[in-house]
């Protein structure tokens, strides 16, 4: 099963930098592939899905699976969407660096449906990367 991890170290305080990306519809305000984000069920609980829609159309339905505030971290399935993966189990985590700056971890693994192994990795690291370069240009990368 193909995985992929990414990580950004920025100059943001861990505390701070959770409050902006770790609520489940939050995506929407710094990766820039996504326009808008919907909650369908209480935000932050266990079951909460999210409807990504696209930039450019499209529609992407994750499920929260688990949440933790106090350990900066949230895991997600993806129910439906057009990417030709399956079986997509992720997690974005925030880690204190101990000196005011934080890590950004983004993991993931999947199962390639219709393309090869390579050509989904390169895929979720395109997203990936994306939202990530994203908030470096937001937050600053650590110095």
């Amino acid at each position: 099963m193909p995985q992929v991890t990414m990580s950004t170290k920025l100059a943001a305080d861990p505390d701070e930098l959770w409050k902006a990306i770790g609520g489940f519809a939050r995506i929407a305000d710094w990766h820039p592939a996504i326009e808008r984000a919907e909650i369908e069920g209480e935000e932050g609980r266990k079951g909460t899905i999210r409807r990504l829609h696209l930039v450019g159309g499209g529609e992407i339905v994750e499920r929260l699976e688990e949440i933790s505030p106090t350990e900066r971290v949230y895991r997600y399935t993806i129910q439906q969407g057009p990417l030709p993966i399956g079986s997509y189990e992720a997690e974005i985590r925030v880690v204190d660096n101990g000196d005011g700056t934080s890590t950004v971890e983004w993991s993931s693994s999947f199962e390639a449906r219709g393309v090869p192994d390579r050509e989904a990795v390169e895929i979720i690291r395109g997203i990936y990367k994306a939202g990530l370069d994203n908030l470096a240009k937001l937050y600053g990368l650590e110095r």
